[in-house]
């Protein structure tokens, strides 16, 4: 028997989805499953020491949302194919993340998500979407500013209400360095206060609560 041709990192938050995942692909023999991560921080390491062909991505992770985690991921890994699975059918998610570089985008339902067939497709170079989602592939990239990764990293965070301090040391720098990237994300977005950034990200899909 040869051995499978496509191997995957699955990043997903909740274990008992993520075990269902991974038995729904290994059923297939041409997919391998090499490994797993439970948010976005763990998905960039993985990746970096698995190499995976494809990575199937959830996007509401903790702290980094699956668009800032494929941002950073495609930067060092630009030849990965990533696969967003998502709760989300606003337009403004699904551009976000294929700005970010995603090959795929797929609603969040197990009773018929078809991800054994979209894995096959990103790994052979395909765009998916959804097609209950109403887009097709060529479907134009945001009109949205320009926001590095960090920022984008930084903006989750506040989304999540963490305040400066906290931000700054789950990031491993300094208050003042947040604060800046604070400051040059409402410069960026025309807003004016944290509340301001926080509505802004979730109409945009730059963020996620969940």
């Amino acid at each position: 028997m040869s051995e499978p041709s496509i191997s995957v990192l699955l990043v997903e938050d909740h274990i008992l989805v993520r075990r269902g995942f991974r038995r729904m692909l290994e059923d297939d023999p041409d997919i391998r499953v090499a490994g797993e991560a439970s948010d976005g921080h763990e998905a960039i390491a993985a990746a970096a020491t698995l190499r995976p062909n494809v990575i199937v991505m959830d996007f509401a992770l903790p702290s980094m949302n699956g668009a800032v985690a494929t941002r950073h991921i495609l930067k060092a890994l630009p030849e990965t194919a990533i696969l967003i699975l998502s709760m989300h059918s606003e337009p403004a998610y699904v551009r976000t993340c294929l700005e970010a570089g995603a090959r795929g985008y797929l609603l969040k339902n197990a009773m018929d998500l078809e991800l054994v067939d979209a894995v096959k497709q990103v790994a052979a170079g395909a765009r998916v979407l959804d097609p209950r989602l109403g887009l097709t592939p060529q479907h134009p990239k945001p009109d949205l500013p320009e926001i590095t990764p960090r920022e984008l990293e930084v903006l989750q965070l506040i989304v999540h209400g963490k305040s400066t301090k906290d931000i700054a040391v789950m990031l491993g720098v300094s208050a003042n360095t947040i604060s800046v990237h604070r400051a040059n994300l409402m410069q960026t977005l025309g807003v004016h206060n944290a509340a301001e950034l926080v509505v802004y990200a979730l109409r945009n899909g730059l963020a996620s609560i969940l």
